[in-house]
């Protein structure tokens, strides 16, 4: 099995995907699509640069390159000097893996709280802690981008 901290990267393409809970939808209204962006954007844009994304209303697929270690450096910097206290203690490697996942985390967190909050629910929202892949081949990234802009359309949502 990977090392999914390892995973994450500096300048790592990943796949970045995960599922609703059960049954369940992650997206109920245009607004819930709207504000999960608005949170990508908050959490995940200084971050990554994104390839292409799809988000369905049950699932949701992320092709994303990890910025590179300097610019991490950089935000990671920022943030404690706002104050964060979270990577204290953390040798700089450690700190980028733990400052790179804990964004996607803020992200799914935030966003579950306030779908919750909205739609009058409890519990977890996704199926679990997100997955992701490493992308190392060019042939699986052209399939894997091909694969993500197709999804709605087999769906038949496009």
């Amino acid at each position: 099995m990977q090392n999914q901290k390892a995973i994450l990267s500096p300048e790592g393409t990943c796949h970045i995907y995960n599922r609703a809970n059960g049954d369940g939808r992650l997206f109920l209204s245009e607004e819930n699509y709207r504000h999960f962006l608005r949170k990508y954007d908050m959490y995940i844009f200084p971050i990554v640069d994104t390839y292409c994304y799809c988000l369905m209303p049950n699932h949701f697929h992320f092709l994303v390159r990890i910025k590179e270690e300097k610019k991490l450096e950089e935000i990671i910097l920022e943030k404690i000097k706002k104050g964060s206290k979270t990577l204290e203690g953390l040798d700089k490697q450690q700190a980028i893996y733990s400052f790179v996942s804990k964004q996607f985390s803020n992200l799914f967190n935030a966003y579950s709280q306030a779908f919750n909050k909205q739609h009058n629910r409890k519990g977890n929202l996704f199926m679990h802690t997100f997955k992701r892949k490493l992308i190392t081949d060019d042939g699986y990234f052209r399939k894997l981008v091909h694969y993500i802009h197709y999804n709605p359309v087999k769906a038949g949502l496009a």
